[in-house]
């Protein structure tokens, strides 16, 4: 007997002799797999050629095992059972939120607003567990490339045609004064005017700074260079403490300042002709195979309204 056959054995053959048992007929067996009477015979046919031994006899009453059909149907009963386990199992997981999202994100989606996020999907999808880490956009897109993270978001576009980018919030840079200010009290303040106040600015790599010094230079602006600079701080937070201490004024997200602005202990001061506004951005390798918690999370980070009080 060459064993090596028994590698040709398909799963429709299999399927075939155990429905045939247990409808007893062919014409029962071919009208349930839907399959034709002959195409059911050359399945059992074929697969006695592989086992090279007959598995069936025809009787009276219908068909009946020979002793190797019933070993064979008992294995193929087995064989099934498994391959149907696998595919409830897969098709589980692939239904499923469940699972581990690893994110990177510059400073201010990582603080302001994915903590929001993070609330809200857990109340939708509460199997999902999500690991942040944070630091400028430039880190976090070499932490994307590197796979130490799986999805990230920057405050600023990439070209890198190794990730997918598009943008997913919005935001605008403010300049942000403690309240009180002398600012506060020119009708129109121009860029010279914040250019002779005390400065802060944030690090060199982070999307606050580029798209600052990107917009003033794009505008025909004086640069951060001919600000008068009291310091450079590596975070949001570090800025915004320093603004309110007094220590000087500074161009700061809104989300990064909203609850000041509201509570009054942060004016906003209005720049002559000048707006700055600015996208967030989600990015992630090409190609990646997102399972459905990523899609989950990313769908919902899609349609959450950064605008909105909570």
């Amino acid at each position: 007997m060459d064993y090596n056959q028994f590698r040709h054995i398909t799963m429709q053959q299999l399927d075939a002799l155990v429905c045939l048992v247990e409808e007893r007929s062919f014409s029962g067996a071919a009208k349930k797999m839907l399959l034709s009477q002959p195409s059911l015979s050359k399945h059992i046919k074929n697969l006695e050629i592989f086992v090279n031994c007959r598995l069936i006899d025809r009787t009276r009453n219908g068909i009946s095992l020979t002793n190797e059909g019933a070993i064979l149907y008992g294995y193929a009963k087995k064989i099934l059972k498994l391959r149907d386990e696998a595919r409830d199992k897969i098709v589980s997981l692939k239904d499923s939120a469940t699972g581990h999202v690893f994110i990177g994100a510059s400073t201010i989606p990582s603080t302001y607003i994915l903590p929001r996020v993070l609330t809200g999907i857990r109340q939708k999808h509460p199997d999902i567990n999500v690991h942040i880490l944070s630091s400028d956009s430039d880190d976090i897109l070499e932490m994307v490339l590197s796979g130490q993270v799986e999805i990230g978001f920057i405050g600023k576009a990439t070209a890198d045609k190794r990730l997918r980018c598009e943008p997913i919030w919005h935001d605008e840079l403010i300049l942000a004064a403690k309240r009180g200010n002398p600012l506060e009290n020119i009708k129109t303040v121009t860029v010279d005017d914040i250019a002779q106040e005390q400065f802060i600015l944030r690090e060199k790599g982070s999307a606050t700074r580029s798209i600052l010094e990107e917009y003033l230079r794009t505008n025909n602006l004086p640069g951060t260079n001919r600000f008068n600079i009291a310091c450079e701080m590596g975070s949001s937070e570090a800025v915004k403490e320093a603004v309110i201490s007094g220590l000087g004024v500074s161009i700061l997200s809104v989300h990064a300042v909203r609850r000041e602005l509201e509570q009054g202990i942060i004016s906003r001061i209005p720049i002559q002709g000048h707006t700055i506004k600015r996208s967030f951005f989600i990015i992630y390798k090409k190609p990646f195979s997102l399972r459905p918690h990523h899609r989950s999370f990313i769908r919902y980070a899609k349609t959450f309204d950064v605008d909105a009080v909570q």
